[in-house]
């Protein structure tokens, strides 16, 4: 199935591009879009039986067990379950929610029925979302970390019923009551401590009107009485995945079956699951890009251990599962990349021989030689792939941001493994495009997947144009059988984002490079202008920031009044005691609270971050003129960060509109602008 192609030649244009656009163009290896990798697939059930055939007594979902209920400890080893017992399991939730919807609930109508799920990851969030597939429910997702309002918002406009969750939202869904009235029914993934817990809960759900029942009963109800299966077809709604906007409440993207096979087909053509495939589950499943990977890995016949539900024991998951394939996030790598480059900056015959070494694979890499060195690897970059990943892992992929092309290709020689940039929204499936095998180069992401295509339309107010020399540049719009058709009770959202002809706007500002892959350059609609006129995409700016380990979180402020921009930052602990005892010895005794409201440690930041940007080819008006150090990270909680740990840009501006007004008042004249105009 895989087509890997020509490097040089990795898009082909159709012809006749419509004016004010580019021409659109296709996977050079896939010119007829494909629907589906396979005959027969009509579902994503039948993408995880697809698997099911290949592994059927493989192991398939797996889980570190916990090994102390008090300290929550949990073993140094995986237990799983093989294809065929959780296919079995699948059956029996799908015919146990059947039965409860018709003997509980008394639905007449017993398909297409929303069940949102509320939960970390774990093997029956996918049983949960499988088993609706397999009987032609759909799921809708609700985020972990989701705030009530959210939740509100999202249960009342999805119109859900019933909702799997895990036992600590059980409680919160009951404190929502009032506020969610058409809920009836709780499916509860945890076991009560005891009898006096079941009583407590269950007995409230009562005075609520909310039945609650444990999701193992649903389990042994299907499986006392199987039913046939009542496959969803393609264009049957498989979930409402809500966007996690960054103003405003979210978006319910309708993803049909087709969408999502479309999507798993377009990633398999790009890089095949193998049965021996290995992947650690944490990506939030009630986002695409995690939902699509797993998709991708189970259709494989690959398997799928869940890592153990907190941050602060991903890297020992990975040490214990030792994947071989790992979907990332630039957030993570940038963390493990300057870990390691703090390594390689050590003093003396270590450091010197790591710095060396990675010098030399990067000038391979440069030259075309590809990632691996039959000395270097044996003698240094294997043991750090077993330090870090678990020694297995052959094939990496960065989704959701950008990634520095310096960190890219630092980690491609350290990790001396395949690592792939993708491009995609919630809007595509999560998918879009994505880099190809031994393409050395970095700065760009890929070829168009094999399931859609692309265009660029002009945005004459950056002077992005189709008809720009040497190529052409501007806004990216996708069109495929991955994109979905629009929003769920939104029609003004859905005219806004998709035209007639079925492009949907991506808001990104795109440009292909001779040989047809894409390059990101730009934002549109996080854009501002400065007063002076220059535009600003202050994504671009926060991401070269926060490649520094410094930097923990940066927000960007600028606006039409201003000539300059100003940020806030909440600085690493380590990376800030690490600089001032490097450049400011004599504070080195303040807290962490202290240093941050220290004009000096500001200033040394500041002038930090300036060799930062200019590393990062920044502009001159694109550097931040001006900083706040903060000690309160953004959060989900506080109202900064989406679920997908995206600060929302509005609320930020109006949590720190004092200490920016502050900022701007300190930059005074050299800014031009007074303290009146300052205020927000």
């Amino acid at each position: 199935m895989q087509k890997d192609g020509d490097l040089n030649k990795q898009t082909i244009p159709l012809p006749n591009a419509a004016p004010g656009g580019s021409a659109v163009r296709r996977n050079a290896a896939f010119p007829d879009l494909l629907e589906t990798f396979t005959p027969g697939i009509n579902n994503i059930y039948d993408l995880f039986y697809h698997g099911y055939k290949v592994s059927k007594d493989r192991q398939c979902m797996g889980i570190r067990p916990i090994i102390d209920p008090v300290t929550r400890k949990r073993a140094d080893h995986y237990e799983w379950e093989t294809f065929e017992q959780v296919n079995q399991r699948i059956t029996w939730f799908g015919s146990g929610l059947l039965d409860f919807f018709k003997n509980d609930l008394q639905y007449t109508r017993l398909d297409q029925i929303p069940l949102g799920i509320w939960s970390v990851n774990r093997p029956e969030w996918h049983i949960a979302e499988l088993g609706c597939a397999a009987y032609n429910e759909y799921i809708v997702a609700l985020y972990d970390t989701l705030g009530p309002e959210t939740v509100e918002y999202v249960i009342n406009h999805a119109e859900i019923e019933t909702v799997v969750c895990s036992k600590d939202h059980v409680l919160d869904l009951l404190k929502l009551r009032e506020k969610i009235p058409q809920l009836k029914a709780i499916l509860c993934l945890d076991p009560f401590l005891n009898a006096e817990e079941e009583r407590a809960i269950t007995g409230w759900a009562v005075e609520k009107g909310v039945k609650v029942v444990q999701y193992s009963e649903i389990e042994e109800r299907g499986k006392r009485n199987p039913l046939p299966h009542r496959h969803a077809k393609r264009d049957d709604l498989a979930c409402l995945m809500y966007t996690s906007g960054t103003t405003g409440m979210p978006k319910g993207a309708m993803l049909t079956h087709g969408n999502l096979i479309a999507a798993v087909s377009g990633s398999v053509q790009a890089n095949p699951t193998l049965p021996t495939d290995v992947e650690l589950c944490y990506l939030p499943l009630a986002h695409i890009y995690g939902r699509l990977v797993d998709l991708v890995l189970l259709c494989g016949g690959g398997s799928l251990g869940f890592f153990s539900g907190t941050v602060e024991t991903l890297m020992e998951d990975m040490l214990v599962l030792k994947p071989t394939t790992f979907p990332a996030v630039p957030r993570l790598l940038n963390r493990i990349y300057a870990k390691i480059a703090q390594v390689a900056q050590e003093p003396g015959p270590k450091g010197a021989l790591l710095r060396w070494a990675i010098e030399t694979k990067l000038k391979n890499l440069q030259e075309g030689r590809g990632y691996e060195h039959p000395v270097l690897d044996r003698l240094l970059f294997n043991k750090i792939n077993k330090q870090v990943l678990g020694g297995n892992v052959r094939y990496i992929i960065s989704g959701s941001a950008p990634i520095g092309v310096d960190v890219l290709q630092f980690l491609r020689v350290v990790f001396s493994c395949d690592i792939r940039e993708g491009y995609g929204a919630t809007e595509t499936a999560a998918v879009c495009s994505m880099t190809m095998h031994a393409d050395s180069r970095a700065g760009h992401v890929g070829r168009p997947a094999g399931c859609n295509e692309l265009k660029l339309i002009d945005v004459p107010e950056m002077d992005y144009l189709s008809t720009d020399k040497p190529n052409p540049r501007g806004e990216v719009c996708i069109r495929g059988h991955n994109v979905i058709k629009g929003y769920y009770k939104d029609e003004e959202k859905t005219r806004e984002a998709f035209d007639d002809e079925g492009w949907y706007h991506t808001g990104d500002v795109g440009m292909f490079d001779e040989r047809g892959s894409l390059i990101l350059i730009d934002r549109k609609k996080n854009i501002f202008k400065l007063a002076q006129g220059e535009y600003i995409a202050p994504e671009k700016i926060e991401n070269i920031y926060a490649k520094h380990p410094i930097v923990a979180q940066f927000y960007l402020h600028g606006d039409s009044l201003h000539h300059s921009l100003v940020g806030i930052v909440v600085p690493d602990p380590e990376g800030l005691a690490d600089l001032v005892r490097s450049k400011l010895p004599s504070l080195s005794g303040l807290s962490y609270h202290e240093l941050c409201n220290n004009k000096q440690v500001t200033k040394a930041v500041l002038d930090l971050l300036t060799q930062v940007g200019k590393k990062g080819g920044l502009r001159g008006f694109e550097f931040a003129k001006a900083i706040r150090l903060v000690t309160d990270p953004f959060s989900i909680d506080n109202g900064l960060l989406t679920p997908t740990l995206k600060v929302k840009r509005p609320q930020a501006r109006k949590h720190y509109e004092v200490q920016i007004a502050e900022l701007y008042e300190e930059l005074g004249a050299a800014d031009g602008s007074t303290a009146a105009t300052a205020r927000l």
